[in-house]
């Protein structure tokens, strides 16, 4: 049985790196490239393909891997439901799953909560809550832009709250804990007033600032930076995802998203790239053998790919702030061949090691 479920596991699995690569194409679209395939219908929902249809669905998949009952799988196949449904064009129908999968990501948070009630794991439960407001708001009608906040908090809270639960092997003081409560409010109130949407942002802005100074301060990867192979690199993964999760605070702070042409661009892939995909260059040596039953090798050729993710985030930006058209539409293209390189990285290693073996 528990292998037939393992294998189950590659459903979803499946359905969410599809939601990745049609989100990925579709986001070349948006930046005004001509593409084949018909993902000009679907460049509107770029947002909701990377952050529900595949994000959702591997942060729902890890809980439920991590949870180990079979009712914790109901959140990953019902956002893999919504994943296939909005590449099939029907967003009505993938609204609806993405909130049923939402709901069933915060059930499934909320049983942790109970079993081990710790701030960490009340985050987590938060942060669900948020992909169910997002969802919601989407639903409603609202805008890109008012839908944000909510998908974004949902995003950086999961990866505040496991980093938070990591930092207990330093002992950090009590008042850590007070401090990252505050941080998480700020970020959260930012999202309820809609300030991705608006002319000034200082809540969001402030929030992600006091997250991006505690992680800085608290997690352990100040100490595994000073390691050697996957330790290091995801370490530094890590810390040049804070850079960018600060930047995100800055750029809301000094240009909100509603001022200029393309501050909101900015500050949201600062956060989206920038911050979540360095984390899943950091993470996924480490949850994709949990996840899959697969043997996962890194390899020092790594470093490679995430220079090329992080100077596609810098190209973003400095495109966005300067209002360089050109360079946006370079920036996309290198964002999906680091991508592309990292996955092939592990790969290469992952059969190198696997023939040596045999």
């Amino acid at each position: 049985m528990c292998s037939a479920w393992r294998r189950l596991r590659w459903v979803p699995l499946a359905a969410g790196a599809t939601a990745l690569l049609a989100g990925l194409w579709a986001g070349l679209a948006r930046l005004g490239l001509e593409l084949p395939g018909g993902m000009q219908a679907l460049s509107e929902f770029h947002g909701a393909l990377m952050i529900s249809g595949f994000l959702g669905t591997l942060i729902s998949l890890e809980r439920a891997v991590a949870i180990g009952r079979w009712w914790a799988y109901a959140a990953p196949a019902l956002s893999a439901i919504g994943a296939v449904a909005l590449i099939a064009d029907t967003p009505a129908f993938a609204s609806g799953a993405f909130l049923l999968a939402g709901i069933a990501l915060t059930v499934n948070s909320g049983t942790v909560v109970a079993r081990q009630p710790a701030l960490f794991t009340i985050v987590l439960a938060v942060a669900a809550a948020c992909w169910i407001a997002g969802t919601l708001a989407w639903i409603l009608g609202a805008e890109a832009t008012g839908v944000a906040g909510w998908w974004l908090a949902f995003l950086v809270l999961t990866v505040a709250a496991e980093r938070l639960e990591l930092s207990r092997l330093l002992s950090p003081p009590r008042s850590s804990q007070l401090t990252f409560a505050i941080a998480v409010a700020l970020i959260i109130i930012g999202a309820a007033r809609g300030e991705f949407a608006g002319e000034a942002a200082p809540f969001s802005g402030t929030g992600l600032l006091a997250s991006t100074m505690w992680l800085v301060r608290h997690d352990i990867a100040l100490r595994t930076i000073r390691l050697s192979g996957l330790a290091r690199f995801s370490a530094a993964c890590l810390l040049a995802g804070y850079f960018w999760l600060g930047t995100a605070g800055l750029l809301l702070l000094v240009t909100p998203p509603g001022t200029t042409a393309f501050s909101y661009d900015a500050a949201v892939h600062a956060i989206a790239v920038g911050f979540i995909l360095s984390m899943i260059f950091g993470h996924a040596p480490i949850i994709l053998p949990a996840v899959t039953g697969l043997r996962i090798r890194y390899s020092a050729a790594a470093y490679a790919p995430l220079f090329l993710l992080h100077f596609s985030v810098s190209l973003r930006i400095a495109a966005d702030l300067l209002g360089r058209t050109d360079l946006r539409t370079i920036s996309g293209p290198a964002t999906i061949i680091a991508l592309a390189s990292y996955a092939g990285t592990l790969i290469i290693a992952s059969r190198s090691v696997a023939s040596r073996k045999s």
